[in-house]
C-alpha cells in the first residue's frame, strides 16, 4: 500500500500538496449531492480532477447499468441490443478485456492532452495540474472544523479560471435563431384568415387582400358548416366562453358527456376520453402507459408524428423504431421480444406529409400473434374515411361498417385509437376511443388530461354537431375525393413533381428549404395563392415540398388559378418536374422507375351515390331542436359530383 501511495503522491499534484490529516478529514466529511442524498469532501474534490471525475462517471455507470439490468433480467433478456433504443440518459461502455493500471508518464501525459495555456500560446499547461491548484482552494473550504458537516461552494471552478459571469440566455435564442436562418428551415408565419362565407378564400392583414388557401386541414370546409356553427351560437350564448376549469374541478359538463358519446360510437368502442388536443391526447397517452406498463416496449414506425415521439420519449420506456410501413422489419423486432412483455404498436392510418396509409389489418395480425397492443392514430383520416366518417380503419371494411355490422372487423380490431376534433371536424380538440378500463385508467392517471383546462362548451357542442353531421352525411367527403383525384391528375399531366399516394394528400417535391421557401413566397405575392412550405424537421432534409390539400369548396375556377401559378413559379425558379427526378433515379416515388402504380383508397364504387342530406335531422343524435339541415351552396352547385367532375 505504502508503494502504491508513494507513487500516486509523484503523479498527482493534489495528493503531493495536501496534508494527510486533511485527507482523512475530506473523506470523513459530507456534502449534499446533485441528485439527492450525500457524497465525502473528498469526492467532491475528486470530481474536480479531469483524471478522477471521469473514473468516478464511470464507476457510478457501471454500478447502476449492472443495477438496472439485474432487475430486468427476468423480463427482456433476450431483446435483441441492436434493435433497442434505450432512454437518452443511459450510456453504453465497452466491456473490453481488462487491463491493470500503470503508472504514467507526466510529461508524455503533458504532450498527448495538448493543452496550452491562453496566457502563453507556446507554453503547454497541464490541466491536471490546473485543477489540483483549484482541488486544494476547494479543500481548504470544505475541511470542517471538528469534522463538522458543510456544504458545497455555489462558485463554478473553470480549468484556468474563476468563472463568475452569468448565463447570456438572450446569446443562446439568438444562436439557435441563428442556426435555422443558416439551414433555411426558419418558419414564417402568414396572416391567414380564412372567411366563412368565402370558403376556401381567406384575407391577408386587410380585407381587401384576398387569398385562396390551398393548404389547410379543414379538409371538408366544417369549419363554416352551418350546423356546426348554429350549435356554437346558442352553446356560446347559453353556456358563456369558457370551461370553468379542468374536468376534475368544474369542467365536466354535459357538452362533454354527449361529445365522448359520439365519439364512441363513431369508433364502435366503449369509451373515449376528449384532451385539449391530439397532440396532448398522443402525449399524455403513451406517457402514461409506458411509464405504468413494466418493462414495457414501444415499436414505433419511423414516420409517426411528433407527438407520439414525444409521449414514448416521455414514457421513459424502451423503443424500437421500425421502418416505414415495413411488415417485415416490424416482425422481426416483435420476434425478439418475450410474449410475456408488454409491447405497444404506435402508427399512423394516413401520414399527412406524404400520403401514405398504414397497413392496418396486417399491423393487427402481427400484434395478436406476439402479445402487442395496437395504438392507431386516425388525426388525417377521421371524417374523411369510411360510411360514417370513423377513418381508414373503417373504410377497409365499408360494407359492414354501412350495414352497422362493426363486430370482428379491423377496426374493432384496433385497441386504441386517437384523432382530432381540428382538421376534418373544423374545430378544435383531441381524443383517444378504447375499452372502457383503459379510458378509465388513462383518465385517472395522465396528467395531461388532469391538470389541463377542459375545452370551452362551445366548442364541444361544435365538435358534436360536426360528427354526427359527417356520421349521417358522406357527401362531403366523396366531393373532395373527386376534387383530390382531379387536382392530382392535372398536375402530374403537367409535369409537376407529385409524390404519389393513395390519400387525400397532394405533396409536390421541391428537394430544397430555400426554394420551397421562395415558392410559397411567389405563390402568395404574385398569385393569392396560399400553400406553406413544409421543410426539416416536418420532412427530412432534401425532400421540401409543398403541401396541397384541395377541399370541396376548390371548385373548377380555383384549380385553373392554381395550375397556371405553378406554372409561372416552376418555370421562374427553374424547380425540377418529374422527369428531371427521374434522370437523377427519383426521389420519394417521384421519377422512380418500376414504381408501382397507386390506387387511391377510394374506389370508383364507393364514390357512387351519397346519403341524402336532409335524411341527417331524422338522426337520434341530431335531434337538439333542430328541424333540418342546411346544405352547403357548394354541394348544392356542384351536385353531379358522383358522376365525375370534368376540370
Amino acid at each position: 500500500m505504502e508503494p502504491l501511495l508513494k507513487q500516486s503522491r509523484s503523479l498527482c499534484p493534489f495528493l503531493k500538496k495536501t496534508a494527510p490529516s486533511t485527507l482523512r478529514s475530506l473523506s470523513t466529511s459530507s456534502s449534499p449531492s446533485a441528485g439527492g442524498g450525500t457524497m465525502s469532501n473528498l469526492q467532491v474534490v475528486a470530481r474536480r480532477c479531469p483524471v478522477m471525475s471521469k473514473a468516478l462517471a464511470v464507476q457510478s455507470v457501471r454500478h447502476s447499468s449492472s443495477a438496472a439490468f439485474g432487475k430486468c433480467a427476468t423480463g427482456i433478456s433476450h431483446i435483441q441490443k441492436r434493435n433497442l433504443v434505450v432512454p437518452s440518459k443511459a450510456v453504453k461502455f465497452n466491456a473490453g478485456q481488462p487491463a491493470h493500471a500503470q503508472a504514467a508518464d507526466l510529461e508524455d501525459i503533458h504532450r498527448k492532452i495538448g493543452v496550452y495555456d491562453a496566457g502563453n500560446p507556446e507554453k503547454p499547461f497541464c490541466p491536471h495540474g490546473q485543477a489540483a491548484l483549484h482541488a486544494a482552494k476547494l479543500a481548504g473550504k470544505l475541511t470542517p472544523p471538528n469534522g463538522t458537516r458543510t456544504t458545497r461552494p455555489t462558485k463554478v471552478f473553470s480549468k484556468s479560471t474563476e468563472c463568475t459571469a452569468k448565463f447570456d440566455y438572450e446569446a443562446f435564442y439568438q444562436n439557435e435563431i441563428d442556426k435555422k436562418h443558416k439551414d433555411k428551415s426558419y418558419r414564417y408565419f402568414n396572416n391567414i384568415n380564412r372567411l366563412a362565407k368565402d370558403f376556401p378564400q381567406a384575407h391577408l392583414d386587410t380585407l381587401d387582400k384576398l387569398v385562396t388557401s390551398w393548404c389547410s386541414n379543414d379538409y371538408l370546409g366544417m369549419g363554416r358548416n352551418a350546423e356546426v356553427l348554429k350549435a356554437m351560437h346558442e352553446t356560446l350564448d347559453m353556456y358563456g366562453a369558457g370551461a370553468g376549469g379542468t374536468r376534475n374541478i368544474s369542467g365536466h359538463n354535459k357538452h362533454a358527456i354527449e361529445l365522448e358519446a359520439s365519439l364512441a360510437k363513431l369508433h364502435s368502442k366503449e369509451a373515449a376520453l376528449v384532451f385539449s388536443s391530439c397532440f396532448v391526447a398522443n402525449d399524455a397517452t403513451l406517457a402514461t402507459m409506458g411509464s405504468k406498463m413494466p418493462d414495457c416496449v414501444f415499436l414505433s414506425d419511423s414516420l409517426n408524428h411528433s407527438s407520439m415521439i414525444q409521449g414514448i420519449r416521455h414514457s421513459g420506456a424502451k423503443k424500437m423504431v421500425f421502418k416505414h410501413n415495413d411488415l417485415e422489419d416490424l416482425e422481426a423486432k416483435l420476434a425478439s421480444l418475450p410474449l410475456h412483455v408488454p409491447k405497444i404498436i404506435a402508427f399512423e392510418s394516413v401520414y399527412s406529409m406524404c400520403g401514405s396509409i398504414g397497413p392496418i389489418e396486417e399491423i393487427c395480425d402481427l400484434a395478436e400473434k406476439y402479445g402487442a397492443l395496437t395504438f392507431l392514430d386516425e388525426v388525417h383520416a377521421v371524417g374523411m374515411y369510411g360510411p360514417h366518417g370513423a377513418g381508414v380503419a373503417e373504410h377497409l371494411d365499408w360494407e359492414a361498417h354501412a350495414a352497422g355490422r362493426p363486430k370482428g372487423t379491423i377496426m374493432d380490431r384496433i385497441d386504441i385509437i386517437t384523432g382530432t376534433l381540428g382538421k376534418a371536424y373544423g374545430c378544435v380538440g383531441g381524443y383517444i376511443a378504447g375499452s372502457a378500463r383503459f379510458v378509465d385508467t388513462i383518465r385517472s392517471l395522465a396528467p395531461g388530461f388532469i391538470f389541463t383546462t377542459s375545452l370551452p362548451p362551445a366548442t364541444m357542442a361544435g365538435a358534436t354537431a360536426a360528427i354526427e353531421y359527417q356520421y349521417a352525411f358522406d357527401g362531403d367527403r366523396k366531393l373532395q375525393q373527386e376534387h383530390v383525384a382531379i387536382v392530382k391528375k392535372n398536375l402530374e399531366q403537367r409535369g409537376f413533381p407529385v409524390i404519389p399516394n393513395p390519400s387525400h394528400i397532394v405533396p409536390v417535391l421541391v428537394g430544397s428549404a430555400e426554394l420551397a421557401r421562395k415558392a410559397s413566397d411567389m405563390l402568395l405575392e404574385d398569385h393569392g395563392i396560399y400553400v406553406q412550405a413544409i421543410n426539416y424537421p416536418t420532412v427530412p432534409k432534401g425532400q421540401e415540398r409543398l403541401r396541397i390539400t384541395p377541399t370541396p369548396g376548390h371548385t373548377e375556377k380555383f384549380r385553373k388559378q392554381l395550375y397556371s401559378a405553378l406554372e409561372d413559379v416552376w418555370t421562374t425558379l427553374g424547380l425540377k418536374r418529374t422527369a428531371d427526378w427521374e434522370l437523377e433515379g427519383g426521389l420519394c416515388g417521384v421519377g422512380e422507375k418500376d414504381a408501382p402504380k397507386v390506387e387511391p383508397i377510394w374506389t370508383a364504387e364507393q364514390l357512387q351515390g351519397t346519403v341524402a342530406p336532409l335524411k341527417i335531422a331524422e338522426q337520434p343524435a341530431m335531434k337538439a331542436g333542430r328541424s333540418s339541415v342546411t346544405v352547403d351552396p357548394i354541394m348544392e352547385k356542384e351536385v353531379g359530383y358522383s358522376a365525375g367532375i370534368v376540370a
